[in-house]
């Protein structure tokens, strides 16, 4: 190779040197220059967080704080019948009581605040959140308001919540049948109240899908109350009673639905809170070993008819709600259950019955762990 070839090689050399040393460290730019970028981006979001956090912070803080310390004037609050704790809190803040109503629901269900009474109050800016709260379950004067009071009764189905309306109301069953089926409102329903409604919307084969998810109370309905509204406001107080539960009910594997099933039997089969307890054990034992509920409760709703006793020929009726026929907890609830009858569900007594019957003239409930102990009950106090 001559001497010129060499020095034109080594030449070449270099400059592929220079290039590829020139790439590598304009890439080093570029990635030093990005790594720079986003950590400018990670700083400005955690400054924000910390900003966001801090003004979330004061925010709750001053809310938990009385509105006003100086501003001693009294306002006459009117708390309406059937009101839950929410409705209390805009109430409250619409009227200049408190800060956030948001925040007084949080604290009230923080601290497990219950039993409010309707009534008029005289609430003033200055006074505190717990100071409110213990004029709130004391009670204030009679309720000004004069309207129609809708009583929901523990245990009773969308039918006859239908009738109570049509017999103390303007509106007729019908009105309020379809306003509780429309699409459009019970989708909305969900929207607000997720925990509550998701697995009623999910179940097949209900012949309503909010029935047992009206709270049984007495209700306020003045004549500028939409149906829609009022049926809100019974929802609404069955989630408030049941936002405490569903931590229990996600521990459990079981839904909504399942709970509110169970308790709309336990409902009408028992009388007392001990009982009721004993038989949602019952329920539990025969699940468990996929038997048969066999509830006279589900097929007098499955026979959409009230009969003091049910015959063999009504416990063959072709209903999914026959749960003669039917294993598992079926469709969904029969009813509206009561408070006591939701925790008896949630807190069952654990047993080895798997019978029980009610003797209807004194109201006792008898226990058995097998069919022939049931068949020895049956034939000494109800045949």
């Amino acid at each position: 190779m001559s001497k010129r070839n060499k020095n034109n090689q080594t030449k070449n050399t270099k400059e592929v040197k220079t290039d590829l040393t020139g790439n590598v460290s304009e890439r080093q730019k570029e990635k030093s220059l990005v790594k720079k970028i986003v950590l400018s981006i990670l700083a400005a979001f955690i400054i924000l967080l910390i900003l966001f956090g801090l003004i979330g912070y004061q925010y709750v803080t001053t809310s938990l704080e009385p509105l006003d310390t100086e501003n001693k004037t009294e306002v006459v609050v009117e708390i309406p019948t059937g009101s839950s704790s929410k409705d209390i809190a805009q109430i409250l803040q619409d009227n200049g009581i408190i800060k956030s109503a948001i925040v007084f629901s949080y604290y009230v269900r923080m601290n497990n605040e219950t039993d409010f009474q309707a009534g008029n109050y005289a609430f003033s800016p200055s006074m505190s959140l717990d100071s409110i709260i213990d004029q709130l379950q004391e009670g204030g004067t009679a309720e000004s308001y004069q309207g129609i009071k809708v009583l929901v009764k523990e245990g009773t189905s969308i039918d006859q919540i239908g009738d109570t309306i049509a017999e103390n109301s303007e509106y007729t069953k019908e009105n309020f049948l379809t306003a509780i089926q429309d699409e459009s409102f019970v989708t909305d329903m969900q929207t607000k109240y997720p925990e509550l409604l998701t697995s009623a919307l999910e179940a097949e084969d209900t012949r309503y899908r909010l029935e047992g998810y009206l709270f049984p109370a007495t209700y306020d309905f003045p004549e500028e109350m939409t149906l829609e509204e009022l049926i809100e406001n019974m929802i609404s107080r069955m989630d408030e009673e049941m936002t405490g539960f569903y931590p229990e009910i996600k521990e459990s594997n079981r839904t909504v639905q399942d709970i509110l099933t169970i308790a709309s039997l336990v409902e009408r089969e028992g009388f007392t809170l001990e009982d009721r307890k004993k038989i949602a054990g019952v329920f539990y034992n025969r699940l468990a070993i996929d038997m048969p509920l066999q509830t006279d409760i589900a097929v007098l709703y499955a026979l959409d008819e009230h009969k003091e006793y049910i015959s063999n020929k009504d416990v063959s009726v072709d209903s999914p709600y026959n749960l003669y026929v039917h294993p598992g907890f079926g469709p969904g609830p029969v009813n509206s259950p009561s408070a006591d009858a939701i925790k008896a569900t949630l807190q069952p007594t654990e047993s080895e019955y798997m019978y029980f019957l009610a003797d209807m003239e004194t109201g006792k409930i008898y226990y058995a762990e097998t069919y022939e102990q049931h068949l020895e009950y049956k034939a000494e106090y109800v045949d």
